[in-house]
């Protein structure tokens, strides 16, 4: 259903996307500028929403059997050292921290870009014997990388994550380990964000510095192009013989552990509101809005409108449903307008007429449809609509998905494609690098991954000509 814009102060998305995003994350009260390029403050309604975020997964990590825990923010350069293609990978973005107060420190310590290293460190202290396998811990924390372009939730230099470490005894373990960890970010986006996801294997040239294998879950923005929301990656032995993590086995024989690492971040808030927003702002999923439900009374100083009102607010709240009540004095217009750019799922209108028909009305905020809604049993029609809410932006984000992910047989084929029509394109690939490379210089795009759902697309790169061995999704990413 279409909807006539009502906020002014945000870009229309279709004139331009980027100053869209940056006008609905400020318009709606995420985040705000700190006197720091590229450090940005997290407003309340915006941390509400990682607040969701974190209290989904950290249920599920548990559930799973990771243990939280806390690492230092400092690490000292010989350590970060110790793991060749690690600090290479990331040597263009750490931050040096190289004076305490007035003084000199005797060896730089770098900020924490991620924390391989501290981990590796501390497993080999406590590690000894096979009895103390698997250890999987978990640690939500902020990082810091030196990013040259920065942009709210995207790309920040400061960002929130959690970054989940584990060793296990068998190369099998880390494995199920590394792929079980990608399942629950995707079934996370899909049931909870309400994203689509395409998860697969990365190539080599894009995969985790010091990793052996890394995998992803690959999203598409409403603009088309991809946003890479979790990766999970496994490191074999490599970080444990660099540090040298042994373990004593059943047999009484040192062995190396094999290790795995997993994150995401708040960039999955800036991937839900490219997804999903409009040009009247953010448009939350349910099962992570900070506020679910916003009830307006209508005509609220008549007789008993807003006594009303609170009772159906307090039903919602004793019902598990995150519920607000807007009674100010601004006009309803001006609240409507108010809590759609805000993005909250679910608005009910309360008014005298209403309340003598025992009735509400409910407008939802994906697609501004009004349903006229009993008041008794109240709670399990809003849960409904709730769902319906979810399932629908899933069907709009999967559709526009769908839609823009084209099968491609040339490279002037892809060129055409991403020139005239953007979005993903699956092709062939013999897995060279040359050929990858290739694809970047003349295309324009990178490989997103090596999607775990295989289709035949033809038998030869259409790069080379040589045998093709994985069909990949290629696009432009954030």
């Amino acid at each position: 259903m279409a909807k006539e814009k009502k906020v002014t102060q945000i870009t229309d998305m279709d004139q331009d996307f980027a100053q869209w995003f940056t006008d609905v994350v400020v318009k709606a009260g995420l985040i705000d500028y700190s006197g720091v390029k590229g450090f940005f403050i997290l407003r309340p309604y915006g941390y509400a929403i990682w607040e969701n975020i974190q209290s989904i997964l950290d249920k599920e990590f548990k559930r799973l059997g990771h243990e939280n825990v806390s690492m230092p923010v400092l690490i000292p350069e010989s350590l970060l050292q110790k793991e060749k293609d690690h600090v290479e990978g990331f040597a263009p973005e750490v931050a040096w921290v190289t004076h305490g107060g007035s003084e000199e420190l005797p060896e730089r310590l770098c900020i924490r870009p991620t924390s391989e290293t501290l981990f590796c460190e501390h497993w080999s202290h406590v590690l000894q014997s096979w009895r103390d396998l698997p250890m999987k811990y978990n640690q939500w924390c902020s990082v810091l990388r030196w990013e040259k372009t920065t942009r709210p939730f995207l790309r920040g230099r400061e960002f929130l994550w959690q970054e989940g470490h584990t060793i296990h005894a068998t190369a099998e373990e880390a494995k199920e380990e590394t792929l079980q960890m990608l399942k629950v970010y995707a079934d996370f986006c899909e049931n909870c964000l309400a994203m689509p996801v395409v998860p697969g294997r990365k190539t080599d040239k894009e995969k985790f510095a010091g990793a052996e294998e890394t995998y992803t879950v690959e999203c598409m923005m409403h603009d088309k192009k991809a946003l890479q929301s979790g990766t999970s990656h496994y490191f074999g032995d490599g970080f444990c013989r660099a540090f040298d993590i042994q373990f004593a086995d059943k047999d009484n024989t040192l062995r190396y552990p094999h290790q795995t690492s997993w994150g995401l971040s708040t960039r999955l808030i800036g991937g839900l509101i490219m997804t999903h927003g409009d040009n009247n702002g953010l448009i939350l999923p349910p099962r992570i809005a900070p506020v679910q439900v916003v009830v307006i009374p209508i005509a609220a100083k008549k007789p008993g409108v807003i006594e009303a009102a609170e009772e159906l607010t307090a039903k919602l709240k004793a019902a598990g449903i995150r519920t607000k009540m807007d009674d100010s004095d601004n006009s309803p217009g001006w609240k409507f307008a108010e809590h759609e750019m805000r993005g909250i799922p679910l608005r009910i209108e309360l008014g005298p007429r209403d309340i003598e028909n025992n009735v509400c009305v409910a407008v939802r905020r994906d697609n501004y449809e009004k349903i006229t809604v009993p008041l008794d049993d109240i709670a399990n029609s809003v849960s409904g609509l709730l769902d319906d809410v979810h399932n629908g932006l899933f069907a709009k984000a999967k559709a526009n998905l769908d839609s823009n992910t084209h099968p491609v047989h040339s490279l002037e084929e892809a060129k055409e494609v991403i020139n005239t029509k953007g979005g993903f394109i699956k092709m062939m690939w013999c897995g060279d690098l040359d050929c990858e490379l290739k694809m970047k210089e003349e295309v324009g795009v990178s490989s997103r991954c090596i999607p775990f759902a295989q289709e035949q697309i033809g038998d030869v790169c259409p790069v080379c000509g040589k045998p093709a061995k994985h069909m990949v999704i290629w696009g432009i990413a954030y």
